[in-house]
């Protein structure tokens, strides 16, 4: 299986995962991602209290700064790459999707930054630069080191716990997203659709 065949099996069991909604305030700017949530109170079965919470966890301060929403860009496009059949996770706005959880989901901050910073620190050590600032392939290099579990170098432990959480929330969020849907080939509910019985099936009984 290609990476993005793994992926997909990873994530298809997450579909029907809910958020639980908390709110988590931080010192950092407004964000400024560019996502339209003024239809919040067109979504069907929603209550009016939990459009209140979504409306109020939109509005939040961003809690990734620049140099970090930046790096989460990059590392998720080298997990999620755009392919003959999809965009990347980037296309995806799987960064988007990250910032809102981590606020959702409050535990997820403290090993996100860690994480990124371990990432820095690695990269500076081996390559004098940041991971956004090392090359293509010194990332992937990186990244092949900490990837696999159970085959990671006692000292880069804490970056295989980090690489595990980061690839969980990029494939959920590419996933869950219409590009990620779309990539699965989940149709869904189609009506008026019904073509028959399907020929192997007749077969099966001589019919």
């Amino acid at each position: 299986m290609n990476r993005r065949q793994s992926l997909k099996a990873l994530s298809i069991s997450t579909f029907s995962a809910g958020l639980l909604i908390e709110s988590c305030k931080t010192d950092t700017p407004k964000s400024t991602n560019a996502v339209d949530h003024s239809n919040l109170g067109d979504v069907a079965g929603m209550q009016e209290f939990e459009i209140e919470r979504l409306k109020k966890l939109y509005l939040e301060p961003a809690f990734f700064n620049a140099h970090e929403r930046n790096t989460l860009i990059v590392l998720a496009d080298l997990i999620i790459p755009k392919d003959a059949v999809s965009g990347n996770a980037s296309d995806a706005k799987v960064v988007d999707f990250i910032e809102f959880i981590v606020k959702d989901i409050p535990d997820h901050q403290v090993p996100m930054r860690g994480g990124l910073k371990w990432l820095d620190m690695q990269c500076l050590n081996q390559y004098e630069q940041s991971f956004l600032g090392s090359t293509n392939k010194q990332q992937l290099e990186l990244l092949e080191q900490i990837a696999y579990p159970g085959k990671t170098k006692p000292e880069l432990h804490q970056g295989e716990i980090f690489f595990n959480r980061m690839r969980d929330l990029t494939a959920t969020g590419f996933y869950t997203s219409e590009i990620g849907i779309k990539d699965i080939g989940y149709m869904g509910n189609a009506p008026n659709k019904w073509e028959g019985v399907p020929k192997d099936v007749l077969q099966q009984y001589n019919l």
